[in-house]
């Protein structure tokens, strides 16, 4: 009888995404993320963004840290992640998600918000935590996209929303 404790190694670890695969998801370090979007510190608010899947969904990443400026008045002796900036958090995680989709690496893309809906604030984010900000597309493909946003710290829902952004991209000269 095979041994049970062992893993077997003779199958490829199926707990693991083949990057090999034709939907497999993507991946974007901070470099790529400012080949895309064109913000910079210290409105750049995703500082990774994993499980890419173009046209469909991806996963932000913001390390809130103490050091952020908008710590020394919001507020003062009881640190709070401004609520506004969650929202441009998922928003930027969303232009990442548009510029993978659409080929905007390089581009000089700029990105609008064109409305915000549904928005509700469930916990507070506070400096040490880690926001997931979950993004899917519900509809898009051209200039104007509309996505749901989800930010999630430790498992809990800390905000969501429903937000419509239009991409704009130069024409060449």
């Amino acid at each position: 009888m095979p041994d049970q404790t062992k893993p077997d190694q003779t199958k490829p670890d199926q707990t693991k995404p083949d990057p090999t695969a034709p939907d497999a998801p993507l991946f974007a370090d901070l470099a790529l993320i400012q080949r895309i979007i064109p913000h910079r510190y210290p409105f750049l608010l995703v500082d990774k963004v994993r499980d890419i899947y173009p046209n469909k969904s991806c996963v932000g990443i913001k390390n809130v840290t103490f050091n952020e400026p908008q710590f020394q008045g919001h507020f003062p002796g009881m640190p709070i992640f401004p609520g506004v900036m969650i929202i441009e958090a998922m928003a930027q995680t969303s232009g990442i998600l548009v510029g993978l989709s659409m080929d905007l690496v390089d581009k000089n893309a700029t990105v609008f918000f064109m409305g915000v809906d549904a928005v509700k604030f469930r916990r507070k984010v506070v400096p040490g935590d880690v926001m997931e900000l979950h993004v899917t597309a519900l509809r898009g493909g051209g200039r104007v996209w509309k996505f749901s946003g989800r930010a999630m710290v430790d498992g809990e829902l800390a905000c969501e929303a429903e937000f419509m952004a239009m991409f704009d991209v130069p024409k060449k000269a």
